[in-house]
């Protein structure tokens, strides 16, 4: 059976139960796939983990289940760009597990690699480390994080052949290719795709063989967290 899907919504609605650990890849609006993360919305599954960079923004990433009252519990590093979150967060509605960004990426690839905890300096005498095994290493003191596991992992990638083998682009390849590896069910959205074949086995970022579900990305407009520019020198000496 092929990897190439035509509508992924029937696999996430089998693969996705009410308590699920899920893993999406990208940072900010940049690389996140958002046709996967519509398709869970609609999936309807509640009490979900969150485990990514961050959760969006109001009405788009991420930020949609939160409106659809999906989410019960949020993995991540940052979330300030969301005010609904925040609501939640404060009203009780919404458990939050705040992890430091070099260390979210590691327990994702921790969680990909089989194993299950490592050390780490990151966080020693601040509350990310309260409760957690602490070890002394070469006369420094470690705090001991977990690998990250999910049930089912959304990534989204520019281009993939048919066999899941998957390139990314620019920011997208910042956590998609920790978070692809993690989970247990992996589906991954591309921009394009080729036959098997068709891209040069140095240029792969990502096996296929983590990969167990391929769906297209439909065309759209790729949102902008914080738009920021310069003048135009030109514009500027006009004014």
């Amino acid at each position: 059976m092929g990897k190439l899907r035509e509508d992924i919504s029937e696999v996430l609605a089998e693969a996705l139960d009410d308590g699920a650990i899920l893993a999406v890849g990208g940072f900010g609006l940049s690389g996140i796939p958002v046709d996967l993360i519509e398709a869970v919305r609609e999936t309807g599954a509640r009490d979900l983990t969150v485990v990514s960079n961050n959760m969006g923004i109001d009405g788009k990433g991420l930020g949609i289940l939160l409106e659809s009252g999906q989410v019960r519990k949020v993995i991540a590093s940052y979330v300030g760009e969301n005010r609904l979150f925040a609501q939640q967060y404060l009203a009780g509605e919404l458990e939050v597990e705040f992890v430091p960004q070099g260390t979210l990426a590691e327990r994702l690839r921790a969680g990909g690699a089989g194993i299950p905890a490592f050390y780490t300096r990151t966080g020693v005498g601040t509350v990310v480390a309260e409760g957690k095994p602490h070890e002394e290493f070469d006369g420094e003191l470690y705090v001991q994080e977990r690998g990250i596991v999910a049930d089912v992992a959304l990534v989204h990638a520019h281009t993939a052949d048919a066999e899941g083998n998957l390139v990314y682009r620019y920011t997208a390849r910042n956590f998609n290719p920790v978070v692809v590896t993690a989970g247990k069910v992996t589906v991954a959205e591309a921009e394009v795709i080729v036959g098997v074949g068709e891209i040069d086995p140095n240029h792969i970022v990502t096996p296929g063989v983590f990969v167990q579900h391929l769906v297209q990305a439909r065309r759209r407009v790729k949102d902008i967290e914080q738009r920021t520019v310069r003048p135009r020198p030109l514009a500027a000496a006009q004014n």
